[in-house]
């Protein structure tokens, strides 16, 4: 009689004295979650190497009536600050025995669309979203079927979908008044994408930093909305230098953005902060290392990341429960040496 993997799956747990239930949660990655110990987990697994036992992830789907699947999508897999929440969401779901499947919309929301049908070709059980954020009617479907999503960094109010975000006004205001506070009043916003969650958010920080300030709102130091992207950064600040000579600092609404800026200081041969002040919206470690290392706010993407996945899987494991509403995490403020203080 041939060696199947389910008569591999007894053997083991026979030698062992463990039950089949036991080695199945142990080879597809789920010991910690049911709290098997270490010394049962290397036996297991020694035993499984010796009988060049690989789990079947199909065979386990089919019995669970689950693909043990979900999906990703993200704006931009080249920025850091999704590349890190996709990285924690790949790594939850593989401690819960699942893989993932991710798909870049490109900050598309066509792309986005066809990405989501394609997960649902691929009957994944869950997806975790991280949206374009400017278009929500390809979503309102999740409202109404049992499919699980969670929504991460950009959001929809007109949704009641469950979202994992940031509290990007209070960033903003902190940032803002950062560069008040050390004597600027010409500070120019370099937005990201215009309409957006985040970046209306930013924006309205900004601008609620400079009333409770007394400064007055000059519309035409707010320049981009295109994108987060590095060229933004750049094509905007140097547009700005050109038009503006009082302005004295700078608040990049994404570390892309602020990237692309650095790129424009250099060539206009500006020293930072002697001779104009900058800060980023999104921590990201090369910042610090910098020659005058940036003054950021910090996004803590590795709890984003982490959280959707927790809602995701409360949905998607059993008994498995429909949420609605969502969390905002709060930012934190990091002081370096980007910002000069002119009084």
């Amino acid at each position: 009689m041939p060696t199947t993997p389910l008569t591999t799956l007894k053997r083991i747990a026979e030698q062992l004295h463990v039950s089949e239930t036991t080695v199945s949660r142990i080879l597809s990655g789920q010991a910690a979650r049911y709290r098997i110990s270490k010394k049962t987990e290397h036996a297991v697994s020694q035993l499984a190497r010796a009988h060049n036992f690989v789990p079947n992830p199909l065979a386990r789907g089919l019995r669970l009536k689950k693909t043990l699947s979900v999906g990703l999508v993200i704006p931009d897999i080249s920025n850091p600050f999704f590349a890190g929440i996709a990285r924690e969401v790949a790594l939850g779901a593989r401690k819960r025995g699942y893989s993932v499947i991710l798909c870049d919309s490109q900050d598309d929301t066509g792309l986005e669309a066809q990405s989501i049908a394609l997960l649902r070709s691929r009957r994944v059980d869950g997806i975790v979203l991280c949206p374009v954020g400017l278009a929500s009617d390809h979503l309102r479907e999740f409202t109404e079927n049992g499919l699980p999503i969670v929504l991460v960094d950009r959001c929809f109010s007109d949704l009641p979908l469950p979202y994992v975000g940031v509290d990007n006004l209070t960033g903003a205001k902190d940032a803002t008044r950062h560069l008040i506070e050390n004597g600027h009043r010409h500070i120019s916003c370099l937005q990201g994408l215009r309409g957006t969650s985040p970046n209306e958010s930013r924006l309205r920080g900004y601008i609620e930093a400079l009333a409770e300030h007394h400064l007055p709102l000059d519309r035409s130091l707010i320049v981009g909305g295109d994108s987060y992207g590095e060229a933004s950064g750049y094509i905007e600040t140097k547009f700005l230098l050109q038009a503006r000579k009082d302005v004295t600092a700078l608040l990049a609404f994404g570390n892309l953005i602020a990237l692309g800026a650095l790129r424009a200081l250099a060539e206009e041969k500006l020293r930072i902060p002697e001779d104009i002040s900058i800060i980023s919206f999104d921590n990201q470690p090369y910042l610090a290392h910098l020659a005058a290392p940036m003054t950021t706010v910090d996004q803590p993407y590795a709890e984003m990341g982490q959280l959707a996945v927790t809602l995701l899987f409360d949905q998607v494991q059993p008994p498995g429960r429909a949420l609605k509403g969502g969390a905002l995490l709060p930012t934190n403020f990091i002081i370096r040496r980007s910002v000069r203080k002119l009084c």
